[in-house]
């Protein structure tokens, strides 16, 4: 994004960097920004050398492993829209190393790329436009997914995200936007049993990403239209109560 596009041609020369991308929704969310021209750089946790180049797949690979998101700078650097979709569901599974294994790959990794990526954006002095940042949290953040370690997973990044939202100062905010993705259950390895395809998901987040909604919300529960962005409020105020408190604390 180093020059200013147009509505119609919000994605044409877009770099676009999206973990997760060999899952149902990277491919489906690759395969829709690639065809209005973005250059989508795939970031996997598998063997590059097994990764088919298509003309509906990412442009690029790069594999990575959560624990060594540093490694990822010279990335990081290049990309303007850095969409956070990686992650893992263990179903009914309890046990201390899979809720290890769940947090570090859903919520932990997720918060140290949005970390390093923010880093970067902000030390850029020549940043003439936003970048971004999207984070799929999913509808798990706040209703039930019949996966206790995976929601929470969800429910740790997504409080995290929604603090840093209301933490942006100012000139922060003129040089990174911040999208939370909260998704309904689609069809995907992650989950068959989903109602909704990836495809359309993906069609909804594009839309929604390019009308500069914030909080982009995909889902047939009506409730979580009206539930995520009351939580959401609650937390901005939350936090801004406590940041005040604090500030008279360090006055007294």
């Amino acid at each position: 994004m180093t020059k200013k596009k147009s509505a119609n041609n919000r994605w044409s020369d877009c770099r676009i960097g999206i973990t997760g991308a060999n899952g149902a929704l990277g491919k489906a969310l690759t395969k829709k920004l690639r065809a209005k021209g973005a250059w989508v750089i795939g970031f996997t946790h598998s063997p590059i050398k097994s990764k088919e180049q298509s003309l509906e797949g990412p442009q690029e690979w790069v594999q990575w492993q959560c624990g060594q998101e540093t490694a990822l700078d010279n990335r990081l650097e290049k990309i303007d829209v850095l969409v956070l979709n990686h992650g893992i569901n263990p179903k009914g599974e309890q046990s201390p190393k899979v809720l290890n294994e769940t947090l570090e790959i859903n919520a932990l990794s997720t918060w140290r790329l949005m970390e390093r990526f923010e880093k970067i954006v902000i030390s850029k002095s020549n940043s003439s436009q936003a970048h971004e940042i999207w984070v799929n949290t999913s509808e798990a953040e706040i209703q039930p997914a019949l996966s206790p370690a995976y929601e929470i997973s969800k429910r740790l990044i997504g409080n995290l995200v929604s603090l840093r939202w209301v933490n942006l100062d100012t000139s922060q905010q003129k040089v990174l936007r911040i999208r939370k993705l909260i998704l309904g259950p689609f069809h995907s390895e992650l989950n068959p049993l989903g109602i909704m395809s990836a495809d359309f998901v993906a069609s909804q987040i594009i839309k929604q990403a390019e009308c500069k909604f914030p909080l982009i919300i995909v889902t047939p529960n009506p409730i979580t239209y009206l539930a995520m962005p009351i939580v959401e409020v609650l937390r901005a105020l939350y936090s801004i109560l406590m940041k005040r408190n604090s500030s008279k604390d360090e006055l007294n």
